[in-house]
C-alpha cells in the first residue's frame, strides 16, 4: 500500500508536468498569448514549484511525508478544477502558480518517501518509482491528442479527478512518521545545506530541470511553429519524449545496481547534449520523434539518480536536503523559461533559436558531472 501511494503520487506529478506543454497551444490560441507570455506562465509555475520545494522539506522532516502529500494533491486538484473557468492571462498565471506549489510539494514528498522505503538501493529505487513519472507524462499528451481530441478542458477535469482519488488513497495509507527533529530550528538548515556537495548537486539539477521541463513545456509549441500538426506534435511529446523517459528509467533501475550513479549521470549528460541539439535541427516528424525519444531516454536516469546522491550525502534531515536540490531545479526552470520567452518574443518561429538554451545547459552538465564524480571518488 505504501509503495502504491508513492507510485500514484509520482504518476500524478508526471501528468501535471506534461499538462502545461499539452494545453499551451490551445491556451495561446484562445487567449492570443505570445511566446513571451508563455514564458511568464511557465515562470509562474516554476516559482510555485520552487517555493514549495524549498519550504516543504523542513515540514516533511518535522511532520512526516503524509501531511505534505495531502496538501500538495489538494492544491493540484483545486487548480485543475478551476483552470477551465479562467478568463484571462492573469488568471492563468495565478492557477499555474498554485499548480506549481502543489506539484512541488508532491514531488518532494513522494521522492523523500521513496528514498526512505528503498534505503539500501536508493538510486535504483528512485529510478524504479519514477518510471511512473514517465508514464504520467506519456498519458497526458497521448489522451489529449487521441482521446480528447485536443479538448484541454476535459483533460484538466480528468487529471483533477484522478488527483482527488489519489488524495483519498494517501489519506488512507499508513506512512512512516517524521524522520527529523520535531523542534526544527532554522539554524539546522545551514548545517545541511552548507555541504559543498549538496550545493554542487543543486546546481546540477538547476541545469537538468531547465532541459527536461523545457522540453515538456515548449516542444509542442515549437513543433507546431515548424509546420507539424498539433495532434502529431503532442504524440511526439508522448510517444517520443515521455516514452523515452519511461523506458530509460526502467533500464536505469537495473544499470544502477552495477554502475555508479556518477558514471550514469555523466554518460546521460553527454547523450543529452547531442540529442537535444539535433532535435532542434529537424522539421520532419519522423526524425523529430526518434531524436526526442533518444533525448528522453538519455534524461531518464538523471533526476532520481541525483536525488539518491543527495540522500546518500545527507543522512540527517534528508527531506530538507532533497527539497533544496529540487528547489534548485525549479529555479533553473524559472530562469530558463524567462530566457526562452525573451529570446522568442512574439514570434513562435524564434522558439527554435530560443530552445538552444537546452543543449547549452546539457554541455554545462557534462563539466559539472566530471567535477562531482572527481569530488565523490577522491
Amino acid at each position: 500500500m505504501l509503495v502504491l501511494a508513492v507510485v500514484l503520487a509520482i504518476f500524478v506529478y508526471g501528468m501535471i508536468a506534461a499538462t502545461l506543454g499539452t494545453i499551451l497551444p490551445d491556451l495561446s490560441e484562445r487567449f492570443h498569448l505570445t511566446p513571451s507570455q508563455n514564458g511568464n506562465i511557465a515562470f509562474a509555475q516554476a516559482l510555485g514549484l520552487m517555493l514549495a520545494s524549498l519550504g516543504v522539506g523542513p515540514l516533511l522532516d518535522a511532520e512526516g511525508k503524509k501531511v505534505g502529500l495531502i496538501l500538495g494533491l489538494s492544491l493540484i486538484s483545486i487548480a485543475l478544477f478551476a483552470l477551465p473557468r479562467v478568463r484571462g492571462f492573469k488568471g492563468i498565471l495565478s492557477l499555474l502558480f498554485i499548480l506549481g506549489v502543489g506539484g512541488g510539494i508532491v514531488i518532494t514528498g513522494a521522492n523523500a518517501l521513496a528514498s526512505d522505503v528503498g534505503n539500501a538501493h536508493r538510486a535504483s529505487m528512485l529510478n524504479m518509482v519514477n518510471l511512473f513519472f514517465g508514464l504520467g507524462g506519456f498519458v497526458t499528451p497521448f489522451i489529449a491528442a487521441n482521446l480528447f481530441r485536443k479538448n484541454w478542458i476535459r483533460l484538466c477535469y480528468s487529471i483533477a479527478a484522478f488527483s482527488s482519488l489519489t488524495l483519498v488513497l494517501e489519506i488512507a495509507t499508513r506512512m512512516p512518521g517524521p524522520t527529523g527533529v520535531h523542534d526544527f530550528m532554522l539554524a539546522n538548515i545551514g548545517q545541511v545545506l552548507g555541504r559543498p556537495m549538496v550545493l554542487l548537486l543543486g546546481l546540477f539539477l538547476f541545469l537538468y530541470v531547465s532541459c527536461e521541463v523545457g522540453v515538456w513545456n515548449w516542444l509542442p509549441r515549437h513543433l507546431i511553429a515548424q509546420g507539424i500538426p498539433e495532434s502529431r506534435a503532442l504524440n511526439i511529446l508522448s510517444m517520443g519524449f515521455a516514452l523515452g523517459l519511461l523506458l530509460g528509467r526502467l533500464l536505469a533501475s537495473s544499470i544502477l545496481l552495477k554502475t555508479s550513479a556518477t558514471t550514469v549521470t555523466l554518460m546521460a549528460s553527454i547523450v543529452m547534449a547531442v540529442t537535444t541539439f539535433l532535435m532542434l535541427r529537424t522539421k520532419r516528424p519522423a526524425a523529430a520523434l526518434i531524436l526526442v525519444g533518444l533525448a528522453g531516454l538519455s534524461m531518464a536516469p538523471v533526476f532520481p539518480t541525483v536525488l539518491a546522491i543527495v540522500a546518500d550525502v545527507s543522512p540527517q534531515m534528508t527531506s530538507t536536503a532533497i527539497g533544496f536540490a529540487i528547489t534548485c531545479g525549479w529555479l533553473g526552470l524559472a530562469v530558463s523559461s524567462r530566457v526562452i520567452g525573451a529570446i522568442a518574443g512574439g514570434d513562435p518561429l524564434r522558439l527554435r533559436k530560443a530552445l538552444h538554451v537546452i543543449p547549452a545547459a546539457a554541455l554545462l552538465m557534462i563539466v559539472l558531472s566530471v567535477v562531482i564524480r572527481a569530488t565523490l571518488h577522491s
